[in-house]
């Protein structure tokens, strides 16, 4: 009798001391470098392949001892994929509770006001975490959304955009193109009266003759109120940067005259009456906005100063004195758009 009771001690005494190193081993920190680690959890990933990897990494001491509880608690069937960041002094609970989580990490894209369609397809291209699967701006895929239009320009909304590992660029810009479907019907709704569009697409072309001529927010929805009275007055609009659009690559930063005269440019704005063919950049809800509401006034003549703002005049001669003073002696500091 005895000696079962001291059989009974030293079997308690083992059990005690298993149950002890089980949850120190449980409890203890996992091995993630200071900073965290970015882990992925590939489709069709088990935790057996989960644990290995990460038993690879130096991360998980105890593999069996993981896999054993991720089956006892379900947690095996619940692993969603993405990439993760594991934080450091993460447990073997913690770890699992993570990875089923789907909070995987958010990347994001900016698109800049004023860039054109083919500035962003190259700025998803020089992504590494973006899957690459659009071939150009003349993929089938684009067209087909843009469709009735036939030039993907301005329809994309330039705004920061969030992504995860392993999305594509296809994805980004039709969610670009949706949110500018919005926007644009939004603004297009609540628009000013008598504004010579015939449809929320020229608005959309004004838009991006705005942002491309606006130096300073402010000055937004006086540049708007200049072009709607040209086109109001039957005036060309005479735009440098829609000249410089349908000059394409073979612009090389001075514009010319004879570029000025070109008739054969569609988008030649000193030459052709009217709106161009299509947008020439991606503008933001700002230009939209100024496009849509441009302010009453008589001016139709502007002229940068030099000091990233414009001199609006209302006649022929005050604007000719404009170009004298502003342009024809320029200062050595002199610049068309503001410092940043």
């Amino acid at each position: 009798m005895q000696r079962f009771v001291i059989f009974l001690l030293l079997l308690g005494s083992v059990l005690g001391l298993g149950v002890y190193e089980l949850k120190g081993r449980w409890t203890t920190a996992l091995a993630v470098p200071a900073g965290g680690l970015r882990f992925t959890v590939h489709d069709g990933d088990t935790l057996r392949a989960v644990v290995r990897k990460l038993n690879d990494k130096g991360v998980v001491q105890h593999p069996i001892l993981l896999r054993l509880y991720g089956r006892w608690s379900g947690q095996d069937a619940t692993l969603k994929q993405g990439e993760y960041l594991l934080p450091q002094y993460l447990d073997m609970a913690s770890l699992l509770s993570v990875l089923s989580s789907g909070n995987v990490i958010q990347y994001q894209l900016t698109f800049p006001e004023g860039i054109t369609v083919q500035e962003a397809l190259q700025m998803l291209s020089l992504e590494p975490s973006i899957q690459h699967v659009l071939d150009g701006s003349s993929d089938a895929r684009l067209l087909e959304l843009i469709a009735p239009h036939q030039v993907s320009e301005g329809l994309f909304f330039p705004d920061t955009y969030q992504y995860e590992r392993g999305s594509s660029d296809w994805q980004i810009l039709q969610r670009s193109f949706h949110r500018m479907q919005e926007v644009l019907a939004l603004e297009w709704a609540a628009k000013a009266e008598g504004l010579p569009y015939k449809s929320a697409y020229e608005a959309l072309i004004m838009a991006s003759i705005i942002e491309k001529e606006t130096g300073q927010p402010a000055e937004r929805q006086q540049i708007a109120g200049v072009f709607v009275r040209r086109l109001q007055k039957h005036m060309r609009m005479q735009t440098d940067p829609s000249v410089i659009y349908g000059l394409g690559d073979t612009f090389d930063g001075n514009l010319r005259r004879s570029d000025l005269r070109d008739e054969t440019n569609p988008y030649n704005t000193y030459r052709r009456h009217g709106l161009p063919p299509s947008p020439i950049a991606l503008p933001g809800r700002e230009a939209i906005h100024a496009a849509l509401h441009p302010d009453q006034g008589d001016t139709i003549y502007f002229v940068a100063r030099g000091d990233g703002w414009h001199e609006f005049s209302s006649t022929l001669k005050q604007h000719q004195k404009a170009v004298r003073n502003y342009q024809l002696k320029r200062r050595a500091n002199y610049r068309s758009s503001p410092e940043k």
